[in-house]
């Protein structure tokens, strides 16, 4: 059974539970399978790994004595190492103070420090190999656009079309192509295109270099939906091509841009094709506040959608290890962007609204399944790498919180004391629950 085929709009809860489950386990088995193997190799032994909280459903011994076991509530997971007196990572004294100075360097308070450092790091570092890991598969999977602009698939337009797969774009409305560089052409194009519906390409087929008519170059396409926002509310689906705004017919993505982003989110009237199915739909854009090049944020009006071209180009494979590289630097990308963004919300210079909650993630999570298995892994990657920074920021309860009291030990020479150190744990359980609680305020009354 397909269970991405079955999340159908977004609207069953069952499935979206499902799918917030898979995309949080996988993510919480990798960070977590991050602190055992390091720690592992750094000579400090595991008692239970566990992927979820609560009652445990199932569970096995390995060789090692450790415990693997899945538990009931799939909200996280955790590696007991030896010598924690919980989940948490506390310091069992009483144990400790029975062991021998041989089974002390094997639990995780009696390691060296680079020893406990290299393990408690390894957490976030895993997250970000396995979102990079996937970002590359993706690039890998899906190509690039080649150095010439080809037709590879027809898209089901309300508007005839004599293009035809195989075709070579040199021309669009009597402007050449520079074959050397049809990308940057393609963006200069943007702005001079003539808006024209037929419009003139002048393409090469079989040798020949012919004209031939076809739709506006980027029709106001619906390419792709962004999950929770007010396109995908009112069920707007990939494919769908917006014909009118308020009864004015449209032919270019350029127009429907221009209309969402000067109209002050006044709700407008859409007229939608459909597979040859005319539709209607109010769609009401909402105000986004979005990333910059400088690292700042700047509010837009948006209602969720990306264009595209009147038809899919051919793609070419991506080399290797230039899909790696595009997925370090993707990685790189939303690692900035979590923290430029949590930055902003905390200098009030962003709404609040943009921090979501378990509510929030969990409807991202089915949405972005709703819309293909690609798409879904691809959410994966990001949630992953969101998940990893989060970790490292330093608040007790946190993998960066232990790594700053192990920064104290190496300047200080000592450790906290068990005390501070219990009082800074709180501390830290009560920002974490309170961000939270915040952000499934947010996520069920307090954002639109």
């Amino acid at each position: 059974m397909d269970i991405f085929g079955l999340i159908s709009g977004f609207g069953n809860t069952f499935w979206v539970i499902i799918a917030f489950v898979i995309a949080l386990s996988v993510i919480v088995a990798i960070h977590e399978y991050g602190h055992y193997i390091v720690g592992r190799w750094s000579g400090i032994g595991a008692d239970v790994f566990s992927v979820g909280f609560g009652p445990v459903l199932w569970s096995r011994f390995d060789k090692r004595g450790t415990k693997w076991q899945i538990a009931a509530l799939p909200l996280g997971g955790y590696v007991k190492f030896k010598g924690d007196a919980n989940a948490a990572s506390g310091k069992d004294a009483e144990a400790m103070s029975t062991l021998s100075d041989e089974e002390r360097r094997h639990t995780m308070h009696g390691a060296p420090l680079w020893a406990r450092t290299a393990t408690v790091a390894a957490g976030p570092v895993f997250n970000f190999i396995l979102s990079t890991f996937i970002f590359a598969a993706v690039f890998l999977n899906q190509g690039q656009v080649g150095e010439r602009l080809i037709v590879g698939e027809q898209r089901d337009l309300p508007v005839v079309s004599n293009l035809m797969v195989g075709d070579e774009i040199v021309a669009v409305a009597g402007q050449r192509l520079n074959p050397e560089d049809e990308a940057s052409t393609l963006r200069a194009l943007w702005d001079s295109l003539p808006v024209e519906n037929p419009m003139r390409y002048g393409v090469i087929r079989d040798g020949r270099d012919i004209e031939v008519t076809g739709p506006y170059l980027y029709p106001p396409l619906v390419a792709r939906v962004v999950p929770r926002s007010a396109a995908f509310d009112i069920g707007l689906e990939e494919g769908d091509v917006i014909t009118a705004i308020n009864e004015t017919p449209i032919v270019a993505f350029s127009e429907l841009k221009e209309a969402v982003e000067t109209g002050n989110g006044v709700p407008l009237r859409l007229n939608v094709w459909r597979a040859g199915e005319e539709l209607e739909f109010v769609l009401v854009p909402r105000r986004v506040d979005e990333p910059q090049p400088d690292g700042g944020f700047k509010t837009h009006w948006r209602i969720g959608i990306a264009g595209g071209e009147a038809f899919v180009p051919a793609t070419e494979k991506v080399p290797f290890f230039d899909a790696v590289w595009g997925g370090i630097a993707q990685t790189w990308e939303i690692i900035k962007g979590s923290v430029s963004g949590l930055y902003h919300i905390v200098t009030g210079q962003i709404s609040t609204c943009n921090l979501s909650g378990p509510v929030g993630i969990a409807e991202t999570s089915g949405a972005m399944a709703s819309q293909g298995l690609v798409e879904f892994i691809y959410f994966i990657g990001v949630l992953s790498a969101a998940i990893g920074m989060l970790n490292l920021f330093p608040i007790p309860m946190l993998d960066g919180g232990h790594l700053m009291f192990y920064a104290f030990e190496a300047v200080a020479g000592r450790p906290p004391r068990d005390k501070t150190m219990q009082l800074l744990m709180t501390i830290g359980l009560f920002l974490v629950l309170s961000m939270m609680l915040f952000g499934l305020f947010n996520d069920t009354i307090g954002c639109p």
